[in-house]
């Protein structure tokens, strides 16, 4: 979702407007002027105002006595016009909210912001202040006193000053732990609330395959399966297990739908020029899912389009597919700008209200983040363009949220229960890094023995920099590479030089990116090899950084590359560093997949790392000397070359034939990881070799740590049909469990081989179970060598 802090918007303040409601709940059809008298504010016994009515009624009485104007504030949201209500420095002004909001509004972007990037962020304290005055005057002084929404960022922590930042969801999901991700986003859940927030912007479930694209970082991955699992969990940690809203809780969003990760050249918002059948396979697969399995409350479309027309105005896919196919029955949100950007960037609509009247119609309920296109609307009502029961269906899903979540009994956040950053999360966070680090190589140098390593010397241009990755703000601490070596060898025994650059330092918020100076950053490396001549053994820090690969949300702010290099000469310094002779160990950071080929081939060890939190060092240090066992697997292939891509595993059997004078292959394949602990894993055995569509059958593997450490694996299940009416990937993910087991400790792992492990999309577009043979593999990565086979058969209903 972009993020345009500085950019300055018409004033719109005379066109605000916003409503909405639910597919269950009838449709009131008032307009201006008819039915209630609608000058004068409600009483208090008015149906909309009892909790004991149910919220069907609440909202078909509210309606039926708004205006065509306090319908359509429900509908929009304010965020940069919120320093048009600021006073005595960013207090909130009752007199410019009387202008800005004179109807309400549906929600408030971004509370925690004063008026830029996260350095002029609100403190805690602050921001429940700051919202508590919102909602006090909305209750108080418009007609009829609805409250807003109040939403936030939350992709890898609430992005708030002081708040808990983990790893980017690539890291999470390298994980692959569901119980650990639900704990995570069940923190920035509790964060959030807290401070006022009823709605975050999260989780990203877009399929990544493209490794060129700057947004990597945000998913969780290449596989639909994974992305699923890791999400609905995402979900359930901000949410909960029901449809009742419980303290410390906040409404979910799924993003971006669809196809917004694979875009035409790795470009952001490029267009997915993908078959209905990748889209409904692949792209939609975790959205579908998670509909089903969490009762999320709101889906963001994305800003690409999808064979020629663009998401915002895709009514086959918001209405038809999500709403009438999966049965959802919650919001779509806009993601930011996009409704303008029918008309200014699609051109699918000739000017702004064009793009709204298409939005709202295809099944867009509200535009964030500011009031530009949708205020539109009650023009649009007026002369006939839209129905206004089209907007009144928008207006009942935005107030089933404010209903559901008690916003009318109690709009307000108590001042004293504020939580930010403690220990305990520190402790989690820390965890999570270890569960993420990804061990690509080891030669035997690793774990190190702090007692005799000697002196470790930390180069490189991720060595002492902070490290989160986009939609961050600034976290209580943050832990370097460098302060985390010290912190378990001492200060004395730890030798630091930066090395070399990636850029010249920056923003992720900003647009300027500048490369380094050649010739000063040989000096550099000239410097760093001096350093490390103390030292026993070198750690490489390199990789990318915030600069590298970022959200391109406009054409002066891109993140996307058309390249897996890893920038600057990062290179050279590993081939300097490598002249020494000393043990190497590589540490990869940033948030894709680089092309490492030349780090590999000179080290000893290699850890892919993404993005790790604000406990970084300490999860490296616990790692590297053993404390934990690399947890991570990659939920992404890593290319050879950018000319391997697409390096996708779950890829068709026609594919990936072979390249003259290279490898097909990808250098890393989904899964893959090692571990401190030595394991083997047994055959997978069936329940029964063949059974009937409605019959259970279960495929047993039983995994043994023959090392003389702990450690974790991941068990992975894959599938392939071996004959289909359609195509089918030569493997799919259907399965994973992690386990931890000590020295000589076994233990069993079973998968379900049910009906949607086995379904297929046929040839009309509709899920199938058919009959015949399955390749059933169980193994610890996607790599054909680590993975052993059984066949099953799948036998027609009895008749």
């Amino acid at each position: 979702m972009r993020i345009l802090l500085f950019l300055l918007l018409p004033l719109l303040a005379a066109l605000d407007g916003c409503g909405n409601q639910d597919d269950g709940a009838p449709a009131a059809t008032a307009t201006s002027g008819s039915g209630p008298n609608f000058t004068q504010k409600p009483s208090d016994d008015a149906i909309y105002r009892n909790a004991g009515e149910s919220v069907n009624n609440r909202i078909t009485d509210l309606i039926s006595r708004m205006t065509l104007e306090e319908k359509v504030a429900q509908v929009t949201a304010v965020w940069q016009d919120k320093k048009r209500m600021y006073q005595n420095g960013y207090d909130f002004n009752p007199d410019s909210a009387a202008v800005v909001m004179p109807h309400g509004i549906g929600h408030v972007t971004r509370p925690s912001e004063l008026a830029g990037p996260p350095d002029t962020s609100r403190t805690a304290a602050q921001e429940v202040a700051y919202v508590n005055t919102i909602q006090k005057w909305l209750v108080e002084e418009t007609r009829l006193g609805i409250p807003a929404l109040m939403h936030e960022e939350s992709l890898h922590g609430l992005a708030a000053r002081d708040a808990t930042s983990w790893g980017q969801p690539i890291s999470v999901a390298a994980s692959f732990n569901r119980q650990l991700t639900r704990e995570l986003y069940a923190t920035a859940a509790r964060q959030s609330a807290s401070r006022g927030a009823h709605v975050v912007l999260t989780p990203v479930v877009d399929v990544a395959r493209d490794p060129r694209w700057g947004r990597v970082e945000e998913t969780l991955g290449e596989d639909p399966y994974l992305a699923a699992q890791i999400g609905l969990q995402a979900v359930l940690g901000f949410q909960g297990d029901d449809e009742k809203w419980d303290e410390g809780e906040v409404f979910a969003t799924l993003k971006h739908l669809a196809g917004h990760g694979e875009p035409e050249g790795g470009n952001n918002t490029g267009p997915a020029n993908v078959s209905e059948r990748t889209l409904r396979e692949v792209f939609f697969y975790p959205f579908r899912y998670i509909v089903r399995e969490g009762n999320v409350r709101n889906i963001m479309a994305s800003y690409n389009e999808v064979n020629g027309v663009p998401s915002h105005a895709n009514a086959w896919m918001l209405n038809d597919v999500l709403r009438g196919e999966w049965g959802y029955k919650g919001a779509v949100v806009s993601d930011y700008y996009a409704v303008r950007e029918l008309a200014d960037r699609h051109a699918v609509a000739g000017n702004w209200e064009e793009a709204a009247v298409r939005a709202i119609t295809s099944g867009v309920d509200i535009e964030l983040p500011d009031r530009e296109a949708f205020p539109y609307l009650v023009e649009a009502v007026n002369d006939g363009t839209l129905d206004v029961k089209v907007l009144n269906t928008a207006v009942g899903r935005i107030l089933r949220q404010k209903f559901d979540r008690g916003l009318f009994e109690n709009p307000y956040v108590d001042p004293t229960r504020v939580i930010s950053n403690t220990a305990t999360d520190d402790a989690l966070v820390r965890r999570a890094g270890a569960e993420s680090i990804i061990l690509l190589k080891n030669n035997g140098v690793l774990p190190l023995d702090k007692a005799t390593v000697g002196r470790v010397a930390i180069i490189g241009p991720n060595a002492d920099r902070v490290l989160l990755g986009g939609y961050s703000d600034l976290p209580q601490h943050f832990v370097t590479v460098k302060t985390g070596l010290e912190s378990a060898l001492g200060e004395g025994n730890v030798i630091y030089s930066e090395g070399a650059r990636v850029t010249e330092p920056g923003s992720w918020y900003n647009d300027p990116v500048v490369a380094v100076d050649a010739e000063e950053d040989r000096l550099r490396i000239a410097a760093a090899v001096r350093a490390s001549r103390d030292a026993d053994v070198i750690i490489v820090a390199v990789g990318g950084n915030e600069l590298t690969s970022r959200e391109a949300w406009s054409e002066t702010h891109l993140g996307d590359r058309p390249t897996l290099e890893m920038a600057g000469l990062q290179n050279e310094l590993i081939d300097e560093l490598a002249k020494t002779g000393k043990p190497l160990i590589g540490l990869v950071f940033g948030g894709r997949p680089l092309d490492i080929r030349n780090l590999t081939e000179k080290t000893d060890a290699v850890f892919q790392c993404f993005y790790l939190g604000q406990e970084t060092g300490h999860s490296v240090a616990d790692v590297v000397f053993g404390d934990k066992d690399p947890g991570g697997r990659l939920p992404i292939s890593i290319p050879r070359s950018v000319g391997h891509i697409p390096a996708y595993y779950n890829y068709k059997p026609t594919a990936r034939r072979g390249y003259l004078f290279d490898d097909v292959s990808a250098a890393w394949s989904f899964g893959y990881g090692l571990s401190y602990a030595a394991w083997d894993i047994a055959p997978p055995t069936l329940s029964a070799a063949s059974a009937r569509i409605d019959e259970a059958v279960t495929v047993t593997t039983t995994v043994r740590n023959v090392g003389d450490r702990p450690g974790s694996q991941v068990v992975q299940l894959y599938v392939r049909d071996r004959v289909s009416r359609v195509t089918r990937p030569v493997k799919e993910l259907k399965g994973f469990e992690k386990v931890y087991l000590g020295p000589g400790e076994s233990k069993s792992v079973t998968f379900s081989l049910n009906r949607e492990v086995l379904e297929y999309l046929g040839p009309d577009m509709t899920w199938v179970t058919e009959p015949g043979e399955f390749v059933i593999m169980v193994g610890t990565s996607s790599r054909d060598k680590d993975l052993q086979r059984v066949t099953f058969t799948l036998r027609g209903p009895a008749r």
